[in-house]
C-alpha cells in the first residue's frame, strides 16, 4: 500500500534540511537515471564497469558483442555434424568451394579418419552462437 503526503516546501526543509537543500541547489551530488535494465544481475555488470571506468577517468564502455565480425572456420561447421560423413561431405563442399586449400582439406580428412567428428570438439547443437553471443 502506498501513501502519498502533500508537503510544502517550508516543511519539508525543517524535517529534511539536508534533502531540501540537494532538491533546490544545482549539484553535483544530483545522479542522472541513463537507463533501466529489468535483470538486476545485468545491472549489477554495468555498474561495476561504469565506476572501474569512472575511477580510471575513462568513458563508460559499452560491452561488445564477442561474435560480432565471426567468420566461423571449417572446424565450426564440422563440429555441428552427427556423423563422418556428413563432416566428409562439409571437407568436400568447403574445398570445392575454394575456403579450403588441398593441403587443409587433406589434414582435416586425416585427423576425421583418425578421431573421428567428435575428435573436432563437442557437437554444436542448434541456437549456439545466440547463447553464445549473450553476455
Amino acid at each position: 500500500m502506498l501513501i502519498v503526503m502533500a508537503v510544502d516546501k517550508s516543511s519539508l526543509k525543517k524535517m529534511f534540511p539536508n534533502l531540501y537543500r540537494e532538491l533546490e541547489e544545482d549539484s553535483e551530488n544530483k545522479v542522472s537515471i541513463d537507463a533501466v535494465c529489468d535483470n538486476p544481475e545485468e545491472a549489477e555488470k554495468i555498474v561495476e564497469i561504469k565506476d572501474v571506468c569512472e575511477k580510471e577517468f575513462l568513458k563508460p564502455i559499452k560491452p561488445v558483442d564477442k561474435l560480432h565480425n565471426f567468420n566461423p572456420s571449417a572446424i565450426d561447421f564440422i563440429r555441428r555434424c552427427d556423423t563422418d560423413e556428413q563432416a566428409q561431405e562439409i571437407i568436400l563442399y568447403l574445398q570445392k568451394r575454394g575456403e579450403l586449400t588441398q593441403k587443409q582439406a587433406h589434414e582435416l580428412k586425416c585427423k576425421l579418419k583418425q578421431h573421428g567428428v567428435r575428435g573436432f570438439g563437442s557437437k554444436k547443437e542448434e541456437n549456439y552462437y545466440f547463447h553464445e553471443g549473450e553476455f
